[in-house]
């Protein structure tokens, strides 16, 4: 048996809004509970991230039993119910997917248009509305939210030890957005996984993360510098893209908790090939 644990878990309730550290919590079917359960689009419907605003970055989110709580800079803190009334039904775009979501409230809209200085709205995706995982890479019964396509996100600590002394620097690893931190393997140790279990789930890896211009992006201050991309292209880029991270796909729903034991149930050749 290794020693690998769980040693982070991080939910990001409105996507591309800052996340929040947590030491436990229950997996749904889409992945950790509220995860990417909200989200702001403009004003055809299409999703909007940190890529186009930045500042999103500078949003802070919290939960409550009752209540998401949202705040930023210069702004009255926003408090918006789990759940939420029954607004109008909207279609929405993340990517190449087209959802079915239902608007927040016009109070929301206005608070986010009004620091992000563009017309925007917050949906909110329902229990009922299913969005598949792409078949290529999962089974039909792989849902998941608003995220970019998979439920979660996983990285170790290791990996961002390995490129942050090759970049020498010390990026957080909130930079990467991961939902699952592993500890106690080898840098890009993952990236040879196919089948593990944390805890009393079972995942799936499927395939590598890509990685956009986000992680240049300071949490901090909104602020988009040149890496850890320069570095990524020189160390982790195949075919025309470079990743860092691995999807993941879970086959029963449960609770993580920090410190979970992780078991490596199956390997593979790494993905990317590097």
């Amino acid at each position: 048996m290794s020693d690998f644990q769980l040693s982070g878990i991080y939910i990001y309730p409105v996507k591309s809004l800052a996340g929040i550290r947590v030491d436990r919590w229950q997996v749904a079917p889409t992945g950790l509970r509220y995860d990417r359960q909200w989200m702001l689009v403009d004003a055809d419907g299409l999703f909007l991230s940190q890529r186009k605003l930045p500042r999103m970055a500078l949003i802070k989110t919290a939960l409550t039993g009752s209540e998401l709580l949202l705040s930023a800079p210069g702004m009255e803190p926003l408090g918006l119910s789990l759940l939420p009334a029954e607004g109008e039904w909207m279609d929405v775009t993340v990517w190449h997917d087209l959802c079915r979501a239902r608007a927040v409230s016009n109070a929301a809209d206005l608070w986010f248009s009004r620091f992000l200085g563009q017309n925007c709205r917050l949906v909110y995706l329902p229990d009922q509305s299913i969005r598949p995982v792409d078949p290529n890479y999962g089974s039909s019964t792989d849902h998941t939210a608003f995220s970019d396509g998979f439920p979660f996100l996983l990285v170790s600590e290791n990996s961002l030890a390995v490129l942050n002394q090759e970049m020498g620097l010390n990026l957080a690893m909130e930079r990467f957005r991961p939902n699952l931190v592993i500890s106690g393997c080898a840098g890009y140790e993952e990236d040879s996984w196919r089948e593990i279990r944390i805890g009393a789930i079972d995942f799936r890896l499927p395939k590598p993360c890509s990685r956009c211009a986000v992680p240049t992006i300071d949490p901090a201050t909104a602020e988009t510098g040149k890496e850890p991309l320069i570095t990524l292209n020189r160390t982790r880029k195949w075919q025309n893209k470079v990743y860092f991270g691995q999807n993941a796909l879970h086959d029963n729903c449960g609770e993580l908790a920090i410190g979970d034991k992780v078991q490596i149930k199956t390997t593979g050749p790494n993905q990317p090939p590097l």
